[in-house]
């Protein structure tokens, strides 16, 4: 069998792997248009339920990424200067250019076949036996079958900037701030012993007011650092690329083209305020890999049973994903609410955590969440 994986992101990057390993006589060939080594962004965060698929996938690659994680059990939000630990939170950070070498590592180790600043086109993923669209928003593996695939999109509202900075952070946080112009909301937390990640979010009169679509990066960089300077503690904020956008919400409403399959953001794309990006892309590369360990002979069975499987799961976190980002897009309003009153209603935005379950996981922030509230403090 000839694969070609387009893509050269964690989600094709495993699966190319894991599938090469455990059919080493079938060619893999994997393409990437950016050269070796480059990466945008700067770091990935991951839930701790995740790490265990990992684990089970691939003991090796699993103990490599998991030697480089920096490590948190709770979630600390940010807002009116007062500063609450909510716990049942644990999570992990790592830098995506680490991520993207250990996995290419696996690759190599198992013969797959990895060219690098190579764009795949329309004619040129013709002629394989299966033909895997790891390739991101702007799928070339998507457009050749969009016919079939039918993607969707929808732009929200908020504008967003990814930042580095060399101030760590103890938790993955949320950060809370006013000012002249708006409302402002920081996602940061490390992914190295001595960086972290720093994305700042706004709403779309916020952007306007601020004048940010005039501004050039450095003059961008240089009022994010005002506003977070009690958070920044005189670190600068450092960019990769880092542009205000605002988040493409993608899907396609079939998965499978013939012997074309869409994985990761290619199938589509899951808001940042999840923290699920990164691990719904390698589950999208376990389920089809163990699709084919199941049909290792016929391509379109394996396809149909990689769906079956996956298709449930995913539309069930991408629910969870869509009340997260709408719970931003209200950044505004959410921001008159008290400390612990934004805390707890940041905490219920998805739908999947309702107050007994908050509870049952947050049993430490509950405890103050009642206390404040029988003290008649919640709406400081």
């Amino acid at each position: 069998m000839r694969v070609l994986v387009v893509g050269g992101g964690p989600a094709g990057l495993y699966f190319a792997g894991l599938f090469k390993r455990s059919f080493p006589t079938h060619a893999v060939t994997l393409v990437e248009q950016n050269p070796c080594g480059a990466t945008y962004g700067f770091g990935v965060v991951f839930a701790q339920a995740a790490l265990g698929y990992l684990a089970e996938a691939d003991p090796a690659s699993y103990q490599r990424i998991t030697a480089a994680l920096e490590t948190w059990r709770d979630l600390t939000l940010v807002h009116r200067d007062r500063r609450l630990s909510i716990d049942g939170n644990g999570f992990s950070g790592i830098s995506r250019l680490e991520l993207l070498r250990i996995l290419e590592r696996f690759c190599s180790d198992a013969g797959v076949e990895i060219r690098h600043g190579e764009t795949a086109t329309i004619d040129g993923i013709k002629g394989f036996d299966l033909v895997v669209g790891a390739d991101g928003l702007n799928s070339v593996v998507q457009t050749a079958g969009a016919s079939v695939f039918q993607p969707q999109r929808e732009t929200l509202g908020n504008r967003f900037v990814w930042y580095g900075t060399s101030r760590v952070f103890e938790t993955l946080t949320l950060t809370f701030r006013e000012c002249a112009d708006g409302h402002f909301v920081a996602h940061h937390y490390r992914y190295a012993p001595d960086m972290s990640t720093f994305i700042v979010e706004c709403d779309a009169a916020t952007f306007q007011s601020a004048g940010f679509a005039r501004m050039t990066d450095d003059e961008s960089r240089a009022y994010c650092e005002r506003i977070f300077a009690p958070d920044l503690d005189d670190h600068v904020l450092i960019s990769n690329k880092s542009e205000w956008r605002r988040f493409p919400v993608t899907r396609v409403e079939e998965w499978i083209d013939g012997n074309k399959v869409l994985i990761g953001d290619a199938l589509r794309s899951v808001h940042f305020s999840i923290g699920s990006g990164t691990r719904l892309a390698l589950e999208d590369s376990i389920a089809l890999w163990r699709a084919f360990l199941e049909y290792p002979e016929d391509v379109p069975a394996a396809l149909d049973g990689f769906v079956a499987a996956r298709r449930p799961i995913v539309d069930k976190l991408l629910a969870a994903a869509a009340g997260s980002y709408g719970w931003y897009e209200d950044i505004a309003q959410r921001m008159q609410l008290a400390p612990l009153d934004l805390a707890y209603d940041y905490m219920t935005r998805s739908g999947r955590v309702n107050e007994e379950r908050l509870r049952r996981i947050a049993p430490r922030f509950m405890r103050v969440y009642d206390r404040d509230r029988g003290a008649g403090s919640r709406m400081d």
